[in-house]
């Protein structure tokens, strides 16, 4: 079984927890992106998955592909297109994928620490700037 998503816009990453009246709490455009995510995922999860998140093992497949700067002339742009230039600004890789896991806890999974196992994970350039999240699923003897 698997389940998959896309993100339409920018990635944005998970930000540093602040601190504030004896409680920690996310930064406002981490904690928006998450419910967006959340929202999304709800809205694609099979009809069957929608009793109780998953509590098996899952293998998580994250591509992000970026806005290609506008400031880019046409030469460098269908580069970037053609995958010969690879974004290497921030956001940090891993920052996104862990805010993009935490939306997903108790929507397809229970608990992030599920992920045992990731697919392909990436950022690279595209025209359209979007996130593909896939959850592959493997059940075993009754799991689900």
């Amino acid at each position: 079984m698997a389940y998959d998503l896309v993100i339409p816009g920018e990635a944005v990453p998970q930000g540093r927890p602040r601190f504030g009246h004896g409680r920690t709490y996310d930064p406002p455009k981490s904690r928006e992106y998450k419910e967006y995510v959340r929202r999304l995922a709800r809205m694609d999860m099979p009809s069957d998955a929608l009793e109780r998140p998953l509590t098996c093992p899952v293998r998580l497949t994250c591509v992000i592909y970026r806005a290609v700067p506008k400031s880019w002339s046409r030469r460098k742009r269908a580069d970037a297109i053609a995958d010969k230039i690879r974004p290497t600004t921030k956001p940090d890789l891993d920052n996104v994928i862990k805010g993009i896991k935490d939306a997903l806890n108790g929507v397809w999974y229970k608990d992030d620490s599920q992920v045992v196992e990731y697919g392909r994970v990436g950022k690279w350039y595209a025209e359209d700037p979007r996130v593909y999240v896939r959850l592959d699923v493997e059940v075993e003897d009754g799991q689900e």
